[in-house]
């Protein structure tokens, strides 16, 4: 980094801190960065700005939203007796990308990992003990994560339910369609066994 200018320094910096960019990914950002317009730059600092003083977390889901209510807490056609509990907002989207679901969520942001010192406090937990004392929830999905931390947080979540007269389920996790049974790990396989279906 010697080579660079005092600002280009500064700029690999910053994007290195982005998770999943190493020096050399920054170095090459930062590089695209000094090369593209001014007018593309601005809309890019535009765009880093308005997240940050536009986007609030939704009342109800804790889904990043501009409004009070994000889209899917707003449309009367959702399944309110339905939460589908994930980790983070990329995992609501993947869901909702699939197009099969139409309940409503609960964005827990984050999963149990006491090593890193996230604890239950840390969950978005409290929010979804009052919207469940609160309305006329019939079903808990819980979509963490299928590994350990997922798994830790699916099953503090199933002991605080366990005493709430309501269904609660946990995504299915096995082998994906099109794979091959040789080339799968023994906790998949294993996992696929215990949540076998009939035909």
């Amino acid at each position: 980094m010697k080579a660079y200018a005092q600002p280009i320094k500064r700029l690999i910096a910053e994007l290195a801190k982005l998770p999943g960019i190493g020096e050399k990914t920054a170095a090459r950002l930062a590089n695209y960065i000094l090369r593209a317009t001014e007018d593309d730059v601005r809309k890019l600092a535009e765009s880093l700005v308005d997240v940050k003083s536009k986007i609030r977390l939704c009342r109800i889901c804790l889904n990043p939203s501009e409004d009070e209510l994000c889209h899917i807490c707003s449309d009367p056609a959702r399944d309110r007796q339905v939460i589908c509990v994930v980790e983070e907002p990329d995992a609501l989207a993947a869901i909702e990308e699939s197009g099969i679901f139409s309940g409503t969520y609960h964005v827990l942001h984050g999963a149990l990992a006491p090593l890193d010192g996230i604890g239950p406090d840390n969950l978005r937990l409290a929010e979804l003990q009052k919207r469940v004392a609160e309305g006329n929830i019939t079903e808990l999905i819980l979509a963490t994560n299928p590994n350990v931390h997922g798994e830790s947080t699916a099953l503090l979540i199933t002991r605080l339910f366990k005493d709430a007269s309501l269904r609660i389920t946990r995504i299915a996790m096995g082998v994906p369609m099109g794979g091959d049974l040789k080339y799968l790990d023994k906790m998949t396989l294993s996992k696929s066994l215990e949540f076998r279906r009939g035909m």
